[in-house]
């Protein structure tokens, strides 16, 4: 049963939750969500409560109302990011969400690139275990990413070698045959100009912008497990945690 946390107003605490289900894929476009009523008897607050809830989930687009029906996830162009494919992976086993799927392109040893190395605190010029990745969906491309692991890691998860799809991603899979625990991730996110390489993946126009992500996962004891750069195309949105001023 979800708790409630003082720290953030219960009605947000309910819009997060079902923000995060839907981003993760769990609840798709046309789904009904919980109502009014169920919202408040799972959560144990008031009916206004529910409803602000499911009012700050419309302001955010994700949500429509239909008159005499109930409250359905709207069709979303969306950026699905790393914590958000955790987190499905973790409740479902599978990493995507249906209607998505990942192509791997490339997969083995590479000389890790400085910026890979200084993340995963290799020397430079060591090599590396990498996944490459583009991520479609029913209208294409949607992500084109490459996952970089250490030595050892490559070593003890030798399907990270392999150009066959993980199912339940590379994390879990990596989490299992090390028995390291991802604890927390870094993001650093900014914009620039596509490559012709990112251009020709994504089916972009000459000169798009996109958004480059780099994500490094940490493990209990502070050390780096994963580094992922991932490209995004324009004109989808990327959902960040949202958070009280007062």
């Amino acid at each position: 049963m979800p708790k409630i946390e003082e720290a953030v107003p219960k009605y947000l605490q309910i819009a997060h939750h079902i923000r995060d289900q839907i981003l993760r894929g769990d609840l798709r476009p046309g789904d009904e969500v919980p109502s009014e009523r169920q919202l408040a008897a799972d959560w144990n607050v008031s009916r206004p409560t529910a409803a602000r809830s499911l009012q700050a989930l419309s302001h955010q687009g994700l949500v429509e109302k239909r008159q005499g029906s109930g409250t359905y996830v709207r069709g979303l162009d969306v950026n699905r990011r790393a914590r958000e494919l955790y987190g499905r992976a973790r409740q479902t086993g599978k990493i995507y969400s249906p209607g998505e799927y990942a192509v791997i392109t490339s997969a083995g040893w590479l000389e890790a690139p400085d910026h890979v190395a200084e993340a995963l605190n290799l020397r430079r010029g060591s090599r590396a275990a990498h996944r490459r990745r583009v991520t479609n969906n029913q209208s294409g491309p949607i992500t084109l990413s490459t996952s970089w692991f250490a030595p050892d890691v490559g070593e003890r998860a030798p399907r990270l070698l392999d150009p066959e799809r993980i199912q339940e991603g590379t994390l879990m899979y990596v989490e299992t045959l090390t028995g390291r625990q991802g604890s927390y991730a870094e993001d650093r996110m900014c914009a620039r100009l596509a490559t012709d390489e990112e251009a020709a993946v994504l089916r972009l126009t000459e000169r798009s912008a996109v958004l480059i992500v780099h994500h490094v996962v940490y493990d209990m004891q502070d050390h780096p497990l994963e580094f992922a750069e991932a490209t995004y195309p324009p004109n989808r949105w990327a959902f960040e945690q949202g958070y009280p001023l007062t």
